[in-house]
């Protein structure tokens, strides 16, 4: 596989949530907002990312019996570093407090540690590191979508910025609860992989 097919798969073809079915919670949990979606793709994307290049630069030297507990240990470090920075920056500062447990969370994102574990541990570092951002984007790119529908049919705006008219829409607070979010990941999952099949059959 390409270096360029190292960071594309992930993102159409071979997207964590579509085709492996990881992240699901969190996705259920952060998209009643596109801002929150933002932040949570920002956040997974650098944690994994960074903890994939981190893990492959380190591989040859940690014992195999000490790995899992090591690529806690870095994945801890970089959720820690994503959320102080967060913190610290003003604009997204109101969105940490209102992700609140979900950054740190990110510590037992089955995205993070599966990638480390079946490309990382296994890759040079550049290419860990690429697969680790479309891996991240990949996961992002899910929430958006989600997100975009949920916060526009659910409150009428975008970015907080209001959209469909109170006049003439009256928002469905069905659309925020959860059970949407995992309706509208079940719909975009089965025309992902209508599209796969398809495009397996062409060739």
């Amino acid at each position: 596989m390409t270096l360029k097919e190292t960071f594309l798969n992930p993102i159409l073809k071979g997207n964590p949530i579509t085709v492996l079915v990881l992240g699901i919670c969190s996705s259920l949990a952060v998209t009643v907002t596109l801002k929150g979606a933002l932040v949570m793709t920002l956040s997974v994307t650098v944690v994994t990312g960074l903890s994939s290049l981190i893990m492959s630069l380190l591989r040859k030297g940690i014992p195999n019996r000490v790995r899992i507990i090591v690529q806690l240990v870095v994945v801890a470090m970089m959720v820690i570093l994503v959320d102080q920075i967060l913190k610290s920056i003003e604009v997204t500062f109101p969105i940490d407090k209102q992700l609140s447990v979900y950054i740190g969370l990110i510590i037992t994102n089955c995205i993070v540690m599966g990638r480390i574990e079946a490309f990382a541990l296994g890759n040079k570092p550049f290419a860990s590191l690429l697969d680790g951002l479309g891996n991240g984007l990949g996961y992002g790119l899910i929430l958006i979508v989600v997100a975009f529908f949920r916060e526009l049919l659910g409150s009428g705006t975008l970015f907080g910025v209001t959209i469909l008219s109170p006049e003439w829409y009256t928002p469905n607070n069905l659309v925020i609860l959860p059970p949407f979010a995992l309706i509208l990941i079940g719909c975009i999952i089965w025309v992902h992989r209508g599209i796969i099949d398809k495009d397996l059959q062409e060739k």
